[in-house]
């Protein structure tokens, strides 16, 4: 464990790199606050001023993505999204502020949907030169896989199969141009050609869900998978409300919610434990998954959905083309 101070000091100095000049942008809320002051407190100390956008000003949750939002992205070089999610917000507010960012070619996006004091003081203090190292290894083995099994021991047992014309990408803190990233970081993914098996999630989940549910250990998700989509009337889960909310979420959002759109394997081994917050848990070694966008943008996928929630799966064996990546959570990358 680290302090605040430590974890802004790597999203300004070591992940976006931020230099004397550059426009910087910084986008906050209020139970964020303290973390985005923080953030634009370090920033301003560099480029001696930011220009500062707390959401709630643009009236009550879910907020839409307001144009002079979009105009400071336009021109900035750096920005920092730091807030909590809201029910609806994913489509109304991050998804068109993400095409902000793609827009702008120059732009390096720090994107930190959950993030709070105890990430700031746990993933963010990780030691990034080593997720690098093991990023990099893990994009070697699986960049050319034609097929992944990932197997648990609560019956989670599926098989993605990739295309060489889907990126894989390496997300381990190094922000740069056209490639923001989640922080704290940590993964290595892309979205897969098709999926098939059966999938039980008992980590968490993400976009809304993450803070309304938590720990999925005691009622873990259990849904099919087909040809890459998941199977309506399939997903099972002890918790009836959730049930329904994710039912709805996966199958009823758009016609291509229910996609598989992106398969993860998490890469932060300074991580030691799940603390049930997405941002912080998909970059716990392992896997996880994402119904909704695959986002195009990065991966090279020719769909999209206004979905995008993701499941982490604990403990997996990874097998890449029949070799083992991961053992019961455990990776085995010597001699691979």
């Amino acid at each position: 464990m680290g302090t605040i101070e430590q974890g802004v000091r790597q999203v300004i100095d070591n992940c976006l790199r931020i230099q004397p000049g550059e426009r910087v942008v910084v986008i906050t809320d209020r139970p964020t606050l303290a973390i985005g002051e923080a953030l634009r407190v370090a920033a301003e100390k560099i480029v001696g001023s930011v220009q500062f956008f707390l959401m709630e000003d643009f009236g009550t949750r879910p907020v839409a993505f307001p144009s002079i939002i979009a105009e400071a992205l336009r021109n900035a070089d750096v920005s920092i999204y730091a807030a909590q999610g809201a029910e609806g917000e994913l489509q109304t507010f991050r998804k068109p502020m993400l095409k902000a960012v793609d827009a702008n070619p120059k732009l390096r996006h720090a994107h930190m949907i959950g993030i709070t004091t105890q990430i700031m003081t746990d993933g963010m203090c990780s030691d990034y030169v080593e997720i690098q190292r093991i990023s990099k290894q893990v994009y070697e083995i699986v960049h050319a896989a034609r097929a992944i099994r990932v197997v648990t021991a609560k019956g989670c047992d599926f098989t993605a199969r990739f295309s060489p014309h889907l990126k894989w990408i390496i997300s381990d803190g190094d922000i740069r141009p056209r490639h923001w990233t989640n922080l704290p970081d940590g993964e290595v993914f892309t979205a897969p050609a098709s999926v098939d098996g059966r999938v039980v999630i008992d980590g968490c989940l993400g976009d809304y869900f993450t803070e309304r549910y938590a720990s999925l250990a005691e009622t873990p998700v259990t849904v099919d998978v087909r040809d890459g989509c998941a199977v309506r009337g399939s997903l099972r889960c002890d918790n009836e409300q959730l049930r329904r909310e994710l039912d709805a979420y996966v199958f009823e959002t758009d016609a291509n919610s229910s996609r598989v759109g992106e398969f993860a394997i998490g890469t932060n081994t300074g991580l030691t434990r799940l603390i049930y917050n997405l941002l912080q848990d998909e970059k716990f070694p392992g896997v996880h998954i994402a119904f909704g966008s695959p986002y195009p943008a990065k991966t090279g996928a020719t769909w999209d959905s206004a979905a995008h929630v993701d499941g982490v799966i604990i403990a997996p064996s990874i097998y890449v083309d029949g070799r083992t990546l991961m053992d019961q959570g455990r990776f085995c990358l010597e001699g691979m």
